[in-house]
């Protein structure tokens, strides 16, 4: 597993500190942030999935805890929009450049407007992928918002 990922180049650049968080990966997982959360043995709350969805056709980041739904309502609204929508893995992998399991929200090809679960705010440390499957970065919610210019909302159902 390489240590250095566009995340984490994208971090260090902005002069952001993180830990490595490495973990095995079980591709077989139907819910990859769940089984982070368990591998690492941490709250799932901490443990933060990036979702890559289409608010009114155009794309965004959402960023919210393991164990928690998106409310695509709470979503649109997130981003001034009227709907939303899980954009498809594929259409993700491109503009990402990063593969589904191991999409961050730092470092992708191409920023897109970010959002960030509220409560994510309330940990002094969280865990959101690294940009490859099985490896996390643990640093203050506060950076994750500030690197990736994300807003803080209500996402989850």
């Amino acid at each position: 597993m390489s240590k250095t990922t566009r995340a984490t180049q994208a971090l260090a650049q902005a002069g952001v500190a993180f830990t490595l968080r490495p973990y095995d990966y079980d591709p077989g997982s139907e819910r990859v942030g769940l089984q982070a959360a368990e591998a690492l043995g941490e709250n799932p709350r901490r443990v933060l999935k990036t979702l890559m969805v289409e608010v009114d056709g155009k794309p965004g980041c959402v960023v919210i805890p393991s164990d928690q739904e998106l409310s695509m309502k709470r979503v649109a609204a997130a981003f001034g929009g009227k709907s939303a929508q899980m954009m498809k893995p594929p259409v993700a992998e491109r503009l990402t450049g990063y593969h589904v399991g191991g999409i961050s929200p730092f470092g992708q090809k191409k920023q897109v407007p970010t959002a960030v679960e509220e409560t994510a705010m309330g940990f002094g440390q969280v865990l959101i992928n690294g940009g490859q499957r099985g490896l996390l970065l643990e640093l203050a919610p506060g950076d994750a918002v500030k690197v990736t210019k994300a807003v803080t909302a209500a996402l989850v159902a």
